[in-house]
């Protein structure tokens, strides 16, 4: 299984991509560790995270989520699903703050601060109208084999659909 999840911040990519890896035994691949080296907010060199992506690929099953897509062209094209997820702008912002409040009191905030909250949720606004249009371009090859899910859906519900794609 090669499955690629992708999505705005807050829209349940790396809650499925559990989820499917816990279900069927299938390593799961975060962008974000890719993308992001030692520091928070500290970029990976590009031929560093190339090489990491083609390990990933390499292999014979995978899931990979994140939202990135320029750089990742590749995974839609070998992906034998894709799971694009766009529910409600206001729900996906609700989740990246209880993400954030929940993250603090664990103590496990990885660096971020109300003001980097503030960035993100800002660039959430502007990746309705930048990104998720060129995402969808992106995607458009293969709409055979893509699932677009744009409301909030339980996970068992998305993981049902895609079993229709998948299997």
């Amino acid at each position: 299984m090669k499955l690629r999840i992708i999505g705005g911040s807050g829209s349940g990519k790396s809650t499925l991509a559990q989820a499917l890896g816990e279900r069927y035994g299938v390593p799961v691949c975060d962008l974000d560790r890719l993308q992001w080296g030692g520091a928070y907010g500290q970029r990976r060199p590009e031929a560093e995270r190339a090489a990491m992506l083609q390990e990933v690929l390499a292999q014979r099953d995978w899931i990979i989520e994140g939202v990135y897509y320029a750089w990742t062209a590749e995974t839609f094209a070998q992906a034998d699903a894709i799971c694009l997820l766009e529910p409600p702008l206001a729900l996906c912002r609700r989740r990246v703050i209880r993400r954030y409040y929940r993250r603090k009191r664990r103590g496990a905030g990885h660096g971020e601060t109300l003001q980097s909250l503030r960035a993100l949720l800002r660039w959430m606004d502007a990746f309705q109208t930048r990104n998720l249009p060129a995402i969808r371009e992106t995607l458009a090859p293969y709409e055979g084999k893509t699932l677009r899910v744009t409301k909030a859906m339980p996970t068992g519900d998305i993981l049902s659909a895609l079993e229709e794609i998948l299997l």
